[in-house]
């Protein structure tokens, strides 16, 4: 039976969870463990370094007032060399924090007090990205072209005409395979969301204009004028280039 449980505990993910609180990182400690996730409770960033440099670590939940390293640097130096999902949660409630969390990285965002279990739906919705976890018709779907650059939904990876693979966070390869998969469709920030958050986004629909602004930053020969993701006014988004299977 120890095997066992020894097995079934290697291949549960692997939350690193990053809380100050020790209250409130006790309890989410239990609620993940409930949930079928190994919870790695830390209290601070050199904490943090310390588990990423000897453990596996499958998405972080990330505590924005922190002592020492707030979690805006945090996340802004795991996002500079890891695609690895991170959810920020802080007990500040202003758009702004969120929107500066989103600008710099983190993949999704809950602020104090949270359900747990909307926690724990938000994990779940980010893991299955992060893993490519998609229905049959996507994972069969062959690469996808546009203006030179190739999308690869089973890989999940995105190439430049030069054939330079681009580092992108899970969210913003799924809003950019939305936007590929409906060419020439005006979609609004309600239809993103669901595409891209599958209705774990929470009330900010403008989090949509944020991860737009990276992609362009990306994809775009010019982000200032945008060419292939174009602003629609009172509209939303639509993608302008041709695209075809690769």
């Amino acid at each position: 039976m120890s095997s066992i449980h020894s097995i079934q505990t290697e291949t549960r993910p692997r939350i690193l969870l990053v809380e100050d609180d020790p209250e409130i990182s006790r309890m989410l400690v239990d609620v993940l463990a409930d949930n079928g996730f190994t919870a790695l409770p830390v209290g601070s960033a050199i904490e943090m370094d310390g588990v990423l440099g000897r453990e596996k670590v499958d998405l972080v939940v990330l505590d924005i007032m922190l002592p020492g390293e707030d979690g805006l640097s945090i996340c802004r130096r795991l996002r500079a060399g890891s695609a690895i999902p991170i959810i920020m949660v802080t007990a500040r409630g202003e758009d702004i924090d969120r929107i500066i969390g989103l600008e710099i990285g983190a993949d999704d965002y809950v602020p104090k007090p949270f359900n747990s279990r909307e926690l724990v739906a938000r994990i779940r919705a980010l893991l299955r990205r992060a893993r490519g976890e998609r229905d049959i018709a996507q994972v069969r779907a062959r690469p996808l072209a546009f203006a030179g650059w190739r999308i690869d939904p089973a890989a999940r990876q995105l190439h430049d005409p030069e054939g330079v693979r681009i580092a992108m966070t899970s969210v913003e390869f799924d809003l950019l395979l939305a936007f590929c998969r409906n060419p020439g469709r005006v979609l609004s920030r309600e239809q993103l969301l669901e595409m891209v958050h599958g209705g774990l986004a929470g009330p900010i629909e403008r989090s949509i204009d944020v991860h737009v602004s990276r992609i362009r930053q990306k994809i775009e020969p010019d982000p200032s004028e945008p060419t292939l993701i174009r602003t629609v006014r009172l509209g939303g988004y639509v993608f302008a280039p041709t695209v075809e299977e690769a």
